[in-house]
């Protein structure tokens, strides 16, 4: 993915989708691989996001003068920021591709994708993103010769929405991480695209901090990605997400629609309404009742999975204490 000819492959590989009504039924093999990819839900982050580049693109295509507005997507680990984010990548990616066809496309790169490394220098992260258009880094290349080619390479291939995930990783208060965050600013001013960054709980890190935080709070919007809650106000958007995994399910026993909603309380405990966690659940569900053909998803099944370790150390099950289960086997005739 952190190559352009690996999220090219993403961006046109035809996502997973359940087989349509009426469809001839696909064999265990094709079902075990449909449930490992499985269908991304649309959420309420992946469209308030989409919204948002989709807006910022337009607001920066004639900014000359400064860096283009950016936005930056925040939230808990596992609550589906890389997701949403490569989800509007992808969505980018191919409507450039209906905008100015196939063949006139084909030498373009609309969208960039890099992973901010750990303890990322300046010179590591600027050779990032020369790696994902494949620029050639020689060993005695210095930072700046480096950002220079990134800055005329991008130019040229017409990258319009730079993705930037891991930001969290900066830390703006070591050296390291000063020169790493200037080097962002850098490119962001050379560079005639829009950024987007994704990090796990931004605003609580040191990224804000100091000048240098002050200059990117000062020109990025927030999308946050919370964990979903199980009731707001008269609507439950968990258990809406929990229904529409259930829709997009391919099993063939008559479990009935409607059977995993009426477990959203307890997978809401499971996974403390983090997305990621759940989607890992009811995958791993669907296979696992794959697998031993019972074709079917019970709270027993749920029960026996591993989940992450996050989701773990949150699920606290509640059991009777022994004493009131004492006195129940005493009271029964």
């Amino acid at each position: 993915m952190t190559t352009w000819d690996g999220f090219q492959a993403f961006a046109t590989t035809p996502v997973a989708a359940p087989p349509p009504p009426g469809a001839p039924p696909r064999s265990l093999e094709e079902r075990l691989a449909y449930h490992s990819r499985f269908v991304t839900v649309r959420t309420p982050a992946i469209d308030a996001l989409a919204k948002n580049v989709r807006t910022l693109m337009i607001l920066g295509r004639h900014q000359a003068v400064t860096a283009r507005p950016s936005l930056i997507v925040t939230g808990p680990a596992g609550a589906g920021k890389t997701t949403a984010l490569l989800q509007v990548g992808r969505a980018c990616h191919l409507a450039h591709t209906r905008r100015h066809g196939a063949t006139a496309a084909a030498g373009q790169v609309p969208v960039a994708y890099v992973l901010v490394p750990p303890a990322a220098s300046a010179k590591t992260l600027a050779t990032e993103f020369a790696r994902y258009l494949g620029i050639p880094v020689a060993a005695g290349m210095s930072q700046a010769q480096i950002t220079n080619a990134v800055c005329h390479t991008y130019t040229s291939a017409g990258v319009q929405l730079v993705m930037i995930d891991e930001i969290h990783r900066l830390n703006p208060r070591t050296t390291t991480g000063a020169q790493s965050a200037d080097l962002i600013k850098d490119l962001t001013e050379r560079i005639g695209a829009t950024f987007v960054y994704a990090g796990i709980d931004v605003t609580t890190t040191s990224l804000f901090t100091g000048v240098r935080g002050a200059q990117l709070a000062g020109r990025a919007s927030l999308v946050d990605c919370a964990a979903f809650p199980a009731r707001l106000g008269d609507s439950e958007p968990f258990r809406d997400l929990v229904k529409a995994m259930e829709t997009a399910l391919d099993l063939r026993a008559t479990t009935g629609p409607g059977t995993l909603p009426k477990l959203a309380p307890y997978l809401h405990e499971r996974t403390a309404g983090r997305i990621g966690s759940l989607a890992r659940l009811i995958r791993q569900a669907a296979i696992t009742a794959l697998v031993d053909g019972t074709e079917r998803i019970t709270k027993t099944t749920l029960e026996a999975i591993r989940l992450d370790h996050l989701a773990e150390q949150h699920y606290q099950p509640r059991t009777r204490p022994r004493s009131a289960r004492r006195r129940r086997d005493t009271s029964t005739p």
